[in-house]
């Protein structure tokens, strides 16, 4: 049951994804002020808002004035039931709440960090929080691990900002992606966040290796956003535990 109705309602998560991250950073309420046509302001009805369906129904255009629609949505929508089909596919029980929570989150914080260049606070922090709280009701491990994960993750990109900062006079790295490594140390524990920064390295690699392709003006002081790489090496690890390198 808990399977199916997770599915069910992982592309409604996603739609609500969609709305954070489209009103982030533009002052606009998440609760109040219903759902406009981004062209011609109108008023979107309930029949407009029904996740995946209204968008292939419309053949991704608006409803009231016909113009093409953001595929923003749908494609949210979309990985948010993805998501949920790969936690369910890899653990079970009373942790694959907690990693549906974590896959979405983290889905919610890719999307804001590429759109803005900024983790916000209001995602980075209650997954500390949570993650030791998994600890705490024996769900994860010795707490203290998950203490030290924290406290190490944060301090270690923190101090790596730190250091960029004052050799090059200019921020490097952000106290956002410093948040969500201590994040990632407060799920798997101290032991795992090698794998952690492996994995979001690699996949770093390959972002600015593709934006380079896509635009010859990138360079060292290109700014790239680093928290969707971290955010798969968080989640990866979460899922399969630290890489075994033997």
């Amino acid at each position: 049951m808990l399977s199916l109705a997770s599915v069910l309602i992982a592309p409604a998560i996603g739609s609500f994804i969609g709305l954070v991250v489209a009103r982030s950073g533009s002052g606009r309420s998440l609760v109040f002020g219903g759902s406009r046509c981004d062209h011609c302001g109108q008023r979107l009805s309930a029949r407009d808002l029904v996740p995946l369906l209204s968008w292939a129904l419309s053949g991704g255009k608006s409803r009231c004035c016909k113009r093409p629609l953001t595929p923003l949505y749908p494609a949210v929508e979309l990985a948010a039931l993805a998501i949920a089909v790969w936690a369910l596919a890899t653990v079970s029980g009373p942790i694959a709440i907690a990693s549906l929570a974590l896959g979405w989150t983290l889905l919610a914080l890719s999307l804001i960090d590429l759109k803005s260049m900024r983790l916000p606070d209001g995602g980075t922090l209650p997954l500390i929080l949570a993650g030791l709280a998994l600890s705490a009701i024996g769900e994860t491990g010795p707490i203290w691990l998950h203490l030290l994960g924290a406290a190490l993750g944060y301090a270690a990109l923190a101090g790596l900002g730190l250091a960029y900062e004052l050799l090059r006079g200019e921020p490097g790295l952000g106290l956002g992606d410093a948040k969500l490594l201590a994040a990632a140390g407060a799920w798997v524990g101290v032991q795992a966040l090698p794998s952690v920064m492996l994995i979001a390295c690699v996949c770093g690699l390959v972002m600015a290796a593709v934006l380079a392709r896509r635009d010859r003006e990138l360079g060292w002081r290109s700014a790239i956003p680093f928290g969707p790489a971290l955010a798969i090496g968080f989640w990866i690890t979460w899922l399969y535990g630290p890489l075994l390198l033997v």
